[in-house]
């Protein structure tokens, strides 16, 4: 099941895309992808719909980010070993932490814009992971029976103020516009294989991504097993999981947006986006 939001920003509405790429409205069963609609029984109610019998959206509306009013945006750093060796890191023992803030969260293909003073606008196609049961303390061998789906992110970063200013990485990732998510939240039940999925970002059509997620270093239940050791989780958290090589930072010379470009990217599965890089 592949499910959206569709609308104007903060107005966005459910719904459900159908087996021909159609959108459905689904906002009589559920009131937004959000909040406890993502927990396993409520899905389950979502999935046995008759999806032929719901009303068709027509148009072409702008798409939303795939899950509304989440609660963390947590980011796992160096997650990829052929990523840690383009930026000459060291193979991380845990998981490196940081956070993006939900104010960073935007629709797929809306712009990313360059903030004020930015020198080093990076991109980063990553996997996303969306809660759906939350908990503390979960077990890897159960973790993943508490996603709800898998979407596309742009970590988008701003290099110079992530790793140059001082403090932690948080100030050069969460900029508004910083955290495009979707097109599609991906129920587990259509992603067989999260530790082998295709992905790949390109900026004015060169192709500067082509990776895997069988390269990640920690996988998807170890991350979430690792994290509620420290905090819980709850319904509609999204986790975004790290970065194949091929970033700005990782070329020779390093190559960094500057506004006027164009950023499509997509996982094997689950959808693509595009954005118009924009200066503020």
């Amino acid at each position: 099941m592949k499910l959206l939001r569709y609308g104007p920003v903060g107005r966005e509405k459910p719904g459900l895309l159908d087996h021909d790429g159609r959108i459905r409205d689904i906002s009589g069963y559920a009131a937004d992808i959000a909040g406890d609609v993502l927990l396993p029984e409520n899905l389950s109610q979502l999935a046995a719909l008759d999806v032929s019998s719901l009303p068709l959206v027509e148009g072409n509306p702008r798409i939303g980010p795939c899950v509304g009013r989440v609660g963390k945006f947590i980011c796992i750093g160096l997650n990829y070993a052929d990523h840690a060796a383009e930026t000459g890191a060291e193979i991380p023992k845990e998981p490196v932490v940081f956070n993006k803030w939900t104010s960073a969260i935007c629709g797929p293909n809306d712009d990313v814009e360059i903030p004020r003073g930015s020198v080093k606008t990076d991109w980063e196609v990553e996997l996303g992971i969306v809660i759906g049961k939350g908990g503390r303390y979960i077990e890897e061998a159960d973790a993943l029976s508490h996603v709800a789906g898998y979407c596309v992110v742009n970590d988008v970063s701003e290099r110079e103020w992530q790793i140059e200013r001082g403090g932690t990485w948080d100030k050069g990732k969460g900029c508004d516009t910083f955290g495009p998510i979707g097109p599609w939240l991906v129920t587990p039940d259509e992603v067989p294989d999260v530790g082998n999925l295709k992905m790949w970002l390109e900026v004015d059509g060169h192709r500067y991504q082509n990776g895997s997620t069988a390269t990640m270093i920690f996988g998807v239940a170890h991350i979430i097993s690792y994290l509620t050791r420290f905090l819980s989780l709850q319904p509609g958290d999204v986790i975004s999981s790290g970065t194949p090589p091929g970033v700005g930072l990782g070329q020779i010379p390093p190559v960094f947006l500057k506004g006027g470009e164009t950023i499509r990217l997509g996982i094997e599965g689950l959808g693509e986006q595009t954005q118009k890089v924009i200066k503020t």
